[in-house]
């Protein structure tokens, strides 16, 4: 697993984020500035997502905490570096308890 990897995963990963932002019904607006993305929803509530090039992770700030996720080269996937969690999962909930309705956040 390299850096050039992660950050290729990384940018992927963004890519695909702001296309499902782009689909979801729900109020949600959503900024990118330098590889960033900030998500903020009715409430004024934020997720912030951002890659750390220092050790290669993606890094998922909301009002559930503050998580790290490495890339998993083989499965194509973020894990949360404690748990094993999958990212989009974790950001599907994440999502939801702050928007107070369902939001799905599963890529293809």
């Amino acid at each position: 697993m390299t850096t050039d990897t992660n950050r290729q995963a990384f940018s992927y990963t963004l890519e695909r984020l702001e296309e499902l932002l782009d689909e979801c019904d729900a109020d949600i607006d959503y900024d990118t500035i330098s590889d960033i993305l900030t998500i903020e929803f009715e409430d004024r509530s934020k997720i912030i997502i951002n890659y750390q090039s220092a050790n290669g992770q993606l890094w998922l700030a909301a009002r559930g905490g503050g998580f790290h996720y490495d890339y998993d080269s083989e499965n194509k996937s973020w894990n949360n570096d404690r748990n094993g969690t999958d990212f989009f999962i974790e950001l599907t909930k994440f999502a939801t308890e702050q928007a107070g309705e369902e939001i799905r956040f599963y890529p293809e």
